[in-house]
């Protein structure tokens, strides 16, 4: 079992960040005059060249612009790994969530991140205690967006949901917001390759009262299970540990409300049926 279990900085920002430190000294600029220059407070600065404040797409821009790099911030930007824009104690799940060929997910407090609508997204990042800074969380929210594209691969993976219903109750950024959640679930499970059930909160037994999970299957048919909890996280591969996990799921399946009867149920809480 491979085990992190506290969010560190992330490698690839330090090399972003000295490259921004390298063309604002050419630029002969101190960090004070550049914070001013891009209407950023100093500390965003120093956050970002020391490689703990990822450089968002739009600021890359912005300071490709005042620096006169020739897009070089950009184009950098660009070519870093969905992995390296999310926080570290993610990353054992993000790097194999892009190739897996099956997802399977049971969660118990918010909707799962590959489900979630940027607004509902930043709902849960808002919320966050301690609170995240505003850029920090506007970040974290397109990373996730971004991990949203392994759907649309040309070959997707098999992606199956069960949610406990008191997730769909629960207004996170108010009703409108959680409204268009629930129609974004709808939407995304349509094709035959993706699926959800919901876990009726007066449900008993239930076998997955020890909290969420995310079981994955890799292109070479490996095993493997993501654990999280707070801010650490387990990537179980033990094929012994497995296969527990894979049965309790499995029985938490037969548990829910099939896929029509939760269909049905999302659709009451539109006020569609």
């Amino acid at each position: 079992m491979h085990v992190a279990t506290r969010p560190k900085k992330v490698g690839s920002w330090y090399a972003v960040g000295a490259l921004v430190a390298h063309f604002r000294k050419k630029a002969r600029l101190t960090q004070e005059q550049f914070a001013e220059m891009a209407n950023l407070a100093v500390d965003t600065v120093r956050s970002i060249e020391q490689g703990r404040l990822a450089l968002q797409p739009d600021r890359a821009d912005q300071f490709d612009e005042l620096l006169d790099t020739g897009g070089a911030l950009a184009v950098v930007v660009a070519k870093l790994p969905v992995r390296d824009r999310i926080v570290q104690f993610a990353q054992g799940l993000v790097d194999h969530e892009q190739e897996a060929v099956g997802i399977l997910t049971y969660e118990t407090l918010v909707v799962p991140g590959l489900l979630q609508t940027p607004d509902y997204c930043r709902a849960v990042f808002d919320y966050r205690y301690p609170a995240l800074g505003s850029e920090t969380a506007d970040q974290w929210v397109q990373a996730r967006m971004d991990r949203q594209l392994v759907w649309q691969r040309e070959q997707p993976p098999v992606g199956h949901f069960i949610l406990e219903e008191s997730i769909l109750r629960r207004p996170m950024g108010g009703p409108e917001v959680l409204r268009e959640q629930i129609r974004q679930i709808l939407e995304l499970v349509r094709p035959v390759h993706m699926s959800v059930q919901v876990m009726p909160m007066n449900k008993t037994p239930h076998a997955a009262l020890g909290g969420p999970m995310v079981l994955l299957e890799t292109p070479e048919h490996e095993r493997l299970v993501y654990l999280e909890v707070q801010r650490a996280s387990f990537l179980v591969d033990d094929p012994e540990e497995v296969s527990y996990y894979h049965h309790k799921y499995a029985m938490l399946r037969s548990q829910a409300l099939s896929c029509e009867e939760s269909e049905c149920l999302l659709k009451e809480l539109l006020g569609e049926s």
